[in-house]
């Protein structure tokens, strides 16, 4: 019999509600647990959730915005990191060699066939293949600016065969598109982390334990 594969949202350094959550899953040797990207920043845990990924072969991710920060950091790529990211930074270091290699690793995508798994978003009518970094990592809205939380969602009019799995727009529940399911719920805010299961259609998920940060507008 084959195992499960459990989507996982935004984690952001929430190590304990992940043990939490996969708890609640009764996870199994022969389950797959893939993560929507942000494995870190903003959180307390940081080192202990990437340990996690890179010791167990059951666990794979997707490059997430602030995951991307700190790649594109230790690629010499000049970029400037946010306090946040800096706090991470300074954390792993004295391992940064594992920690960068384990991002450098870190795919844009994960298909899974009749799912496939993204950070933050698919431009609607565009071939996978096509997919800008920027909009896999920072999409919101289909306006000038991709990360605008004003304007048309993209997943209001996503309409492709896969159907999409995406983090990124944290909101209290899941958000919903007719072929898309965003499935940050805001756990480092204080909301909850929560998990997808493809096999059974069913969403799980653990209350924080208190806000590790503030969102930058109100979650909705």
């Amino acid at each position: 019999m084959s195992g499960r594969t459990i989507i996982v949202g935004d984690i952001h350094g929430c190590y304990d509600e992940l043990m939490a959550l996969l708890e609640k899953t009764a996870l199994t040797d022969s389950d797959r647990v893939v993560s929507v990207g942000d494995l870190i920043v903003k959180g307390e845990k940081n080192r202990e959730v990437l340990d996690l990924f890179i010791e167990d072969e059951r666990f794979s991710a997707v490059l997430g915005n602030h995951d991307r920060a700190l790649r594109r950091y230790w690629r010499g790529e000049g970029v400037s990191l946010k306090s946040s990211q800096e706090k991470v930074r300074s954390e792993l270091g004295g391992n940064e060699a594992l920690y960068s290699t384990y991002l450098q690793s870190l795919p844009l995508m994960i298909d899974l066939g009749s799912h496939v798994v993204v950070h933050a978003g698919l431009r609607p009518g565009v071939a996978l293949s096509a997919q800008s970094v920027e909009d896999l990592t920072e999409l919101r809205t289909l306006g000038e600016d991709r990360t605008n939380r004003e304007g048309v969602p993209w997943y209001e009019q996503y309409d492709d065969d896969k159907i999409a799995l995406f983090g990124h727009w944290p909101a209290p529940a899941p958000r919903r598109g007719k072929r898309a399911i965003g499935l940050d719920t805001g756990c480092v805010y204080g909301y909850q982390l929560t998990a997808y299961i493809i096999e059974t259609g069913e969403f799980l998920s653990v209350q924080a334990q208190r806000a590790y940060d503030e969102p930058k507008q109100r979650m909705a």
